[in-house]
């Protein structure tokens, strides 16, 4: 029973130290709210251009990532978060190191990067629990990997345009995913400072 009691408190613990956290979760989300935009206004660009756009927002969304995962480090799955960040970022560093091999070696690069990124979150998400919202960290890895698997059944033959869509989808649901999990994380915060301590 003591043994029960113990864990029960050690989560408890762990779940209001992840709340506290929750401002860089809705910066996070934020930042990539943005990066899908600037990536979606350059949509119907299909230049090189427009791949080096492609490339340095995915690598600048895996920095803003990595950032996050070490703003949140000692709490669980941070290793899984950075993991995240560096696979998204390198997915980023690999079309501008070579931006002419985006219709063949390129997109199944980004590819495998997007999916290992999709499973990544997915883990992470449901390891996470119970913590409030995450689910909405399931739902954005469940597109990453929707995303990595579409392009996959669309390769030799992917488009920049439909390169540059996926990718607008991506950030822009990882993006409210992780808005919207740092709010409920905020709103279980408030809840839990505005009930009364027990003795």
């Amino acid at each position: 029973m003591t043994d029960m009691s113990n864990s029960k408190a050690s989560l408890g613990r762990a779940i209001h130290a992840i709340a506290g956290k929750w401002g860089w979760f809705v910066a996070l989300g934020v930042g990539e709210l943005i990066l899908g935009g600037i990536a979606s206004a350059n949509l119907m660009a299909a230049s090189l251009a427009s791949v080096l756009v492609i490339g340095a927002t995915m690598a600048v969304a895996g920095i803003f990532q990595i950032v996050h995962a070490f703003s949140v480090h000692g709490l669980r799955g941070f290793l899984f978060w950075l993991f995240a960040g560096i696979i998204y970022g390198a997915a980023g560093a690999v079309i501008l190191y070579d931006p002419l091999l985006a219709s063949f070696t390129l997109s199944l690069a980004m590819c495998a990067f997007l999916i290992v990124a999709g499973v990544t979150r997915i883990w992470v998400g449901f390891h996470m629990q119970p913590a409030a919202g995450w689910r909405w960290i399931v739902a954005a890895g469940v597109v990453t990997f929707c995303v990595g698997v579409m392009l996959v059944a669309a390769w030799p033959t992917i488009g920049l345009w439909l390169l540059g869509a996926m990718l607008v989808v991506d950030l822009i649901f990882q993006g409210w995913g992780f808005i919207a999990f740092g709010l409920a994380l905020r709103n279980r915060a408030s809840r839990h400072s505005a009930e009364p301590a027990t003795v």
